[in-house]
């Protein structure tokens, strides 16, 4: 049976979270992105707490690209910083690693983030 492009993004997703788990010292950063914004958290699943989260909401982005993306990449590296987070586990949450996911990705690297 066919399945839409958001179906099988769940299944990669839920695939990969199988693997994928964020503890107190090393959190789980978690890329969301829809048509209209992209969200990227820090997520400590031992507690089910989120730690630091941005959104292209939050930072007032009129539009979604990969500017907008290497902003929130920044932004989360900063925040996660200032609360203590050095490493964490990447969850690119079923989408591929190309384009915003990877601007994201590359932003957060530069503003200290390992992983």
């Amino acid at each position: 049976m066919a399945k839409t492009l958001k179906q099988k993004r769940q299944i990669k997703h839920l695939r990969v979270r199988t693997k994928i788990f964020g503890t107190e010292a090393r959190p789980r950063l978690n890329v969301f992105k829809s048509n209209k914004a992209m969200y990227a958290q820090i997520i400590n699943d031992d507690n089910g707490k989120t730690l630091v989260s941005v959104s292209s909401k939050s930072l007032k982005l009129n539009n979604n690209n990969i500017e907008s993306s290497k902003k929130i990449g920044t932004k989360i590296g900063e925040l996660a910083k200032a609360a203590g987070i050095e490493t964490v586990v990447f969850d690119r949450g079923g989408y591929i690693y190309h384009g915003k996911v990877k601007a994201l990705a590359d932003a957060a690297r530069e503003a200290g983030l390992k992983f």
